[in-house]
């Protein structure tokens, strides 16, 4: 049978092509299924870990991460570098402009308060009116004791212990002083309330003033120790990411010469010997400053301290001594059977014997050894003399142990005088080497930071153009 030529085929068996609804229309197309939103939770992380995954896979995507890590721990390295070698810095300039200065005057209020009770007791036992050496000194030393006492709370925090300390010796100052006074105008009329006064003078100071100066001293002390370990701390995290970056730099380095065959990359060469030399510096000061804390600690702040023992000792031992005949045995120890006075005066020079021996050993020169081998030399005239003045007071004869006491010639203020002398050589001379000790320290770190800092950056900038230089090569 035959079909006209513009009739409709009809489909094939099984066939599901669509039939068109008149003559002459296009067939209707197949619908496509809906296109699969993509997986839920898949945000910019995870697109941005996509494409790190897909650049770590080709050589120019694996050379920037590379460049852009060594550039990080490079800067990283100058930046903790800064960070830490700043706060050991810091701690070191402490040392020497603020603690050790603190310290000091800490030990010179001590002994200026311990120099006026033995100055006014001299001269209480010269009898009437006083000389007047004996008030200037006097006068001086409570000058002093006021001066850096106003000095030390303007550079101490309000709330620590060496604050409250300074309150305390601010506020029994003044009532020393008026007992002082009554003490000197009731021996001008030759009352015998004088010696009294003199005394409840001198438990004041021994029971109140010294024990608050001696804390304050601990405490100073003590801020100076922490201030010195501080900067002789080593910078661990510094070195540990110098090392790193180091060796970062040099891992880099080898790959590309396997990977090319190629010995230097003039970048990356400078980024090593940048960080090479950062590290060299930060070694090379930190082991400086280290050493030159320790010739302070050892050569300077260790004899100071046996030394402030030293004068201060000297300082009792001589009011104890000039008390022993103010009170004329009116006061006994505890147990009733000895002069209480005489045995403090006895306790305290054991303690300067040993602080002087203690002293001998630390000095390291002749100008440090001399002036404790005269002191040393004082001390034993001074027993022998002391010894001669208590005979001539236990046989009766007040005015010939007075005479021993006081006094021009051969007498034990004399000795005193001469040690107190020597010993103030020996601190000045050992306060010059700490002070230039300390100072070497700071001046080892002064630099190091900005340094280092700045060879950080240019580490990292030889770091990125070692790397743009092999980038370059793909291009």
């Amino acid at each position: 049978m035959t079909h006209p030529p513009n009739a409709p085929t009809a489909p094939a068996a099984g066939s599901t092509a669509p039939v068109p609804a008149h003559p002459g229309a296009l067939p209707a197309q197949p619908s496509r299924p809906p296109v699969a939103p993509p997986p839920a939770g898949r945000g910019a992380w995870a697109t941005g870990r996509e494409r790190l995954r897909e650049a770590t896979t080709t050589e120019p995507g694996r050379l920037q991460v590379l460049g852009a890590v060594l550039a990080l721990l490079v800067v990283a390295f100058g930046a903790i570098t800064a960070l830490e070698v700043t706060d050991r810095a810091a701690a070191a300039e402490d040392v020497v402009s603020r603690s050790q200065p603190l310290s000091a005057d800490a030990a010179a209020i001590y002994r200026s308060l311990a120099d006026a009770d033995t100055t006014a007791a001299s001269g209480f036992l010269a009898g009437g009116l006083e000389p007047a050496d004996s008030r200037e000194r006097y006068a001086k030393d409570i000058t002093t004791a006021s001066r850096l006492l106003i000095k030390a709370a303007a550079n101490t925090d309000g709330s620590s212990e060496s604050a409250r300390e300074i309150a305390a010796l601010n506020e029994q100052l003044p009532r020393y002083t008026g007992l002082i006074e009554r003490a000197r105008a009731a021996n001008r009329q030759g009352l015998p309330l004088g010696g009294a006064y003199l005394r409840y003078a001198n438990q004041q100071m021994a029971t109140e003033l010294l024990p608050a100066a001696e804390r304050l001293y601990a405490a100073e002390t003590e801020r100076l120790q922490e201030d010195d370990a501080s900067a002789r701390t080593w910078p661990f995290l510094s070195l540990a990411v110098g090392l790193l970056a180091l060796g970062a730099l040099l891992w880099v380095q080898r790959r590309t010469y396997v990977r090319t065959n190629r010995v230097f990359n003039h970048g990356l060469l400078a980024a090593t010997a940048a960080t090479v030399a950062a590290l060299l510096w930060l070694l090379g000061s930190h082991a400086l400053a280290r050493g030159s804390l320790e010739s302070a600690r050892v050569h300077g702040q260790e004899s100071l301290q046996v030394l402030n023992t030293a004068r201060i000792s000297s300082l009792t031992a001589r009011a104890n001594e000039n008390l022993t005949l103010v009170a004329r045995g009116a006061v006994l120890t505890p147990d009733g059977k000895s002069d209480k006075y005489e045995a403090e005066y006895t306790a305290s020079m054991g303690t300067l014997t040993t602080a002087l021996a203690a002293a001998r050993t630390w000095a390291d020169d002749d100008a440090g050894r001399d002036p404790v081998d005269e002191s040393t030399a004082r001390v034993t005239e001074w027993r022998e003399r002391h010894k001669a003045a208590r005979a001539d007071d236990e046989a009766g004869d007040y005015e010939g142990a007075l005479h021993r006491i006081i006094g021009s010639g051969q007498t034990t203020e004399q000795s005193f005088d001469q040690i107190d002398t020597a010993l103030e050589r020996a601190l000045a001379h050992e306060q010059t080497e700490f002070t230039r000790s300390a100072g070497d320290a700071r001046d080892a770190l002064a630099a190091l930071p900005l340094g280092v800092a700045v060879l950080g950056v240019l580490g990292a900038a030889g770091a990125v153009l070692g790397i743009n230089r092999r980038l370059s090569e793909y291009r």
